[in-house]
């Protein structure tokens, strides 16, 4: 039942295309994956950074959607500025839907005074949604004795769509707050299978401090954040703090009317793991067993010759 539940959802999207604009796949552990919250953070961490990041959303409803993508940058002190690599893969329905991106992103740190920097960022992205027929079932395939054993005469559209996509972003960062924004899919790529579907822009804002608490050698601080998306008719709010203690990060986030967000995470050396889960708290919430993701990083160790070039203060999960 679970997965002929998870095919009537993505049939009826389908059957929607023509007049449908779709909504870009979604990570709550925001700044485990910095690139894809907004290209500004390209170089932000200065030396190379790996990010490695899964989310498997609604899993009681079995394959509906499993996200991963992976990251690599750092900034190059030739150029003065931060370099990215970014890939993205999508699936719903048990790879019915697939959509992959690949982003080439390019970021500018400017250094206002000693105490307060700019990073803006723009991002060039190839990316291809596709779509496997031979997975979905349509209604004059079944027979009410017999089940699904007729072959449809539905018409079959594309089966891939390529297209080019181009997003920006600035952060703007002193040694204890920050605040950023991102404009994604600036020109409104078309991605539709059967009709045309464009990519509606999604807007992010965000902002959050770092407040030391105790000793200086006691590494414990506390950091409020806030996060705004929107994205046509789409908008979420999500208010969040996090709490680090030594090698150890603890975070509680609540997004407006529809999840809390609970994240325990661990970082020594150049090594970072954190996990969260989002506990549904809308009507899904018997239906869909919240969503699990996982996050890997490495931010590694690399000389930084003079002028020294600060790092961004954005929090690492």
């Amino acid at each position: 039942m679970k997965k002929i539940y998870a095919i009537i959802m993505l049939s009826l999207s389908l059957i929607t295309y023509k007049s449908a604009k779709a909504q870009d796949p979604e990570f709550t552990q925001f700044y485990a994956n910095p690139l894809y919250l907004n290209p500004a953070l390209a170089g932000s961490n200065i030396c190379p950074r790996v990010c490695i990041n899964y989310r498997n959303q609604w899993p009681a409803i079995s394959g509906t959607y499993v996200t991963t993508s992976a990251s690599i940058d750092r900034y190059v002190f030739g150029i003065k500025s931060g370099i990215g690599l970014l890939v993205t893969n999508d699936n719903a329905g048990q790879g019915t839907l697939k959509t992959t991106n690949i982003s080439a992103i390019y970021s500018k740190q400017i250094q206002i005074n000693r105490n307060f920097s700019i990073n803006a960022g723009l991002q060039a992205t190839y990316g291809q949604k596709s779509i496997d027929w031979s997975k979905l079932t349509f209604g004059d395939m079944v027979d009410e004795h017999r089940g699904f054993v007729y072959n449809t005469e539905e018409t079959q559209h594309l089966s891939k769509k390529s297209f080019v996509d181009f997003s920006a972003g600035a952060v703007a960062f002193s040694k204890y707050v920050f605040i950023g924004f991102a404009a994604h899919h600036l020109t409104q790529p078309d991605e539709g299978l059967q009709g045309t579907s464009k990519l509606p822009v999604k807007f992010t804002g965000h902002a959050g401090a770092t407040i030391p608490v105790g000793p200086k050698s006691n590494e414990t601080s506390i950091s409020p954040n806030i996060l705004y998306q929107q994205q046509q008719d789409f908008r979420q709010l999500n208010l969040g703090v996090y709490f680090t203690k030594g090698a150890l990060v603890g975070g509680l986030w609540y997004r407006n009317n529809d999840a809390i967000i609970v994240l325990l995470g661990f970082q020594h050396g150049v090594f970072k793991a954190g996990y969260s889960y989002d506990v549904t708290v809308s009507k899904l919430t018997n239906a869909s067993a919240g969503s699990h993701e996982i996050s890997i990083g490495m931010n590694f160790f690399c000389k930084k010759p003079k002028p020294r070039y600060r790092p961004s203060t954005c929090p690492s999960f």
